[in-house]
């Protein structure tokens, strides 16, 4: 397969008069979704906390990386393949995980996970998603799929969200660590808009039997208790690293740990036994100020690589930030909000064609750079300025 095929796709139907009904430039997308959707949906997906320095310091961490092409190498033979936490997967990309997809589009995560799996790239779903687990794995079909856990207070709801995320194929889960509580999001505050209150995002929750014995009524006979219920046991600021134990003894496959940005925390996570790291701030929704997430990921990679899969998630937006991550030190790359803008605009087709669009860069930019995929990448395809 070559994804760089999509380009020609584009001029080819361009004959017919048709041209592609999202932009191929993705920072364009925001904007479009600004225009085309609420402000309270938008602003969740593409706010940050703060005043927005940390998503500011993902781009400039990026933007300060500059590739170094090489000429006369032979690139006709290009495969972008690579072996993560021991799949093969077509291409060094996955969907980072995003909650409540369903204020975008209400095909919601359904939509995303068909478009990942159509083009063999694993899709990430978030504990607080709209769908329940089980609609989603049914939706993908054989499709590879990641299970992102919201590690909260309750521990029974924990260990039933394994064993249902096992038992619907999910194959590598992913633990968010940065999110014991809630950041400070203005753009959210403003609109007092937070759609877990309004019972959005829980339909794992809202369907579990552990949670569900939690509950003194059904969730249908009183929902505003269910929403209470959810939001004591969300998130858990007393959780320690020791704590991970309980998740290693409950889960049989890999364990990747989310929001990493320390190198000191990076080898803390290969001591417990994990399996990789997410270098990430969760896109600047977090915390105000934090380092930049391309700028943490060298020190970490360094200090992990030869004992665990790094991978990175912090304002990937074409192909060339892909290529960036890789000569970085990064495995392989999420993506985030640019598939949420996509489904918000055109649903499931919306998401199959920022996907499309960042495999293609990604494929022509290697080429172009003297790379015939990710293998040939070394550290110093990239300069810093």
């Amino acid at each position: 397969m070559s994804w760089a095929d999509f380009q020609y796709e584009i001029y080819l139907n361009g004959m017919s008069g048709v041209v592609p009904r999202l932009p191929t430039d993705l920072t364009r997308l925001e904007e479009m979704a600004e225009r085309r959707l609420g402000p309270g949906p938008v602003g969740y997906v593409a706010g940050s906390a703060g005043g927005g320095r940390t998503e500011r310091a993902n781009r400039e961490a990026l933007d300060r990386w500059r590739i170094v092409p090489r000429m006369l190498r032979d690139v006709r033979g290009r495969d972008l393949s690579v072996t993560v936490l021991g799949r093969r997967l077509p291409a060094p990309l996955a969907l980072a995980p995003i909650g409540v997809l369903s204020i975008m589009h209400p095909d919601a995560e359904p939509a995303a996970a068909r478009a990942a799996a159509a083009l063999g790239v694993p899709f990430v779903l978030s504990s607080a998603s709209s769908t329940p687990m089980e609609e989603v794995a049914a939706a993908m079909g054989d499709g590879e799929r990641w299970f992102q856990l919201y590690w909260g207070r309750d521990r029974e709801v924990t260990l039933s969200f394994l064993a249902r995320a096992r038992a619907s194929g999910f194959s590598v889960l992913v633990v968010t660590l940065d999110t014991p509580l809630l950041a400070w999001r203005p753009r959210d505050l403003d609109q007092a808009y937070l759609p877990f209150l309004r019972g959005v995002g829980t339909a794992n929750y809202f369907t579990d039997p552990a949670f569900q014995a939690g509950l003194a009524r059904p969730v249908h006979e009183d929902p505003n208790a269910a929403v209470l219920h959810f939001v004591g046991l969300f998130g858990d600021p007393g959780k320690t690293w020791p704590d991970l134990a309980l998740l290693r003894e409950h889960w049989d496959g890999p364990i990747v740990l989310k929001g990493i940005l320390h190198p000191d925390d990076a080898r803390l996570a290969a001591d417990a036994g994990m399996d990789g790291v997410v270098v990430s701030n969760h896109g600047g929704r977090q915390v105000n100020g934090s380092i930049g997430a391309a700028d943490a990921l060298p020190a970490v990679a360094d200090a992990v690589a030869d004992r665990l899969t790094v991978l990175f998630d912090g304002g990937v937006r074409s192909g060339d930030d892909v290529v960036k991550a890789l000569a970085l030190g990064a495995r392989t790359v999420l993506l985030g909000r640019p598939y949420a803008y996509g489904l918000g605009l055109d649903g499931q087709a919306g998401v199959e064609h920022v996907l499309r669009c960042v495999l293609a860069e990604t494929e022509l930019t290697l080429a172009l750079s003297g790379c015939a995929g990710p293998a040939a990448i070394t550290p110093a395809m990239v300069a810093r300025f």
